[in-house]
């Protein structure tokens, strides 16, 4: 599969650079789903797992979104195990602040020593030196906020992250965290079905921060037959999944969609998407109806 003029279909997407200096194709790939059930143990498919994430980069991603707690590490030593040595575009982005306790178990923990451990960690697993994006996966309630973002610009200061992200926050608690640390992007809950995180979109629009939006491509009742995202993907050709996807990429420069998937075919649709474009007209619709 290869996109107009035979690129990759993901360059279709446009560019973005995290931070200002990272540069990623903006459709990107979401490295949660590689797992177990309930993000637990090991993949049911190991060998189908390591593909998706090679196809991944064959079709021009360039941005591959993960955290610790996807396993825990499994997610992350399989990417080490399908590209490392990584190409030179490859940006890696993982998180931490989630502990496990078993499938479908999340536990914030954001005390300073904990943050350091599993940087620390996910460096080895993923086998970097230097982490591009480390998300704060969630705020820990439990701990001041000057020392779970301290904690990570003082391994920012060492070399050991590019750029500090946040999970999960408000527009306060952007602003907060921007007070103490650089802060290079947010990774919310955002689809076209449920766009309660706008007003965050809208600040990190404004303040030139990527918005990295997790669980992209729910439709909920929109892909309904005879409904709207069904009737504008009929006359593209497309899917309702990629149409929301398109929908995203038009919706903010600022956006990088990472839609996840642990089958190679699924990840050649979502990736087609990067070549779906929406007129004025249908793009308003699909807001309207949403």
């Amino acid at each position: 599969m290869a996109g107009d003029g035979g690129r990759p279909p993901a360059k279709a997407s446009g560019t973005y650079r995290i931070g200002g200096d990272l540069q990623v194709d903006r459709l990107g790939y979401g490295a949660m789903q590689l797992t177990g059930p309930g993000v637990w143990g090991d993949p049911k498919d190991p060998a189908e797992a390591v593909r998706v994430l090679r196809r991944a980069v064959e079709l021009g991603v360039t941005f591959i979104d993960t955290a610790d707690s996807y396993g825990p590490f499994v997610s992350e030593l399989l990417i080490r195990q399908a590209l490392h040595p990584y190409p030179d575009d490859l940006v890696i982005a993982t998180k931490a602040g989630f502990t496990r306790a078993g499938p479908g178990d999340w536990r914030p923990v954001g005390r300073p020593e904990y943050l350091r451990q599993q940087t620390e960690l996910s460096l080895r697993h993923l086998g970097l030196d230097c982490i591009p994006l480390h998300q704060l996966h969630r705020i820990d309630p439990k701990v001041p906020l000057e020392d779970q973002l301290g904690e990570l610009a003082l391994l920012r200061e060492e070399g050991k992250i590019r750029h500090i992200g946040l999970s999960e926050v408000t527009v306060e608690q952007i602003e907060a965290a921007r007070t103490i640390a650089p802060i290079a992007s947010v990774q919310n809950l955002y689809n076209l079905a449920d766009r309660g995180a706008e007003p965050v979109l809208d600040h990190c629009e404004r303040n030139d921060l990527a918005f990295i939006p997790w669980y992209p491509i729910a439709t909920g009742n929109l892909a309904r037959p005879g409904g709207p995202l069904d009737a504008i993907a009929a006359e593209h050709g497309a899917t309702p999944a990629q149409l929301a996807l398109a929908w995203l990429l038009r919706r903010s420069p600022v956006m990088l969609p990472i839609p996840g998937t642990s089958s190679v075919a699924h990840l050649e649709e979502n990736v087609a998407a990067a070549g779906v474009t929406l007129t004025d007209d249908e793009f308003a619709a699909l807001s309207r109806a949403a």
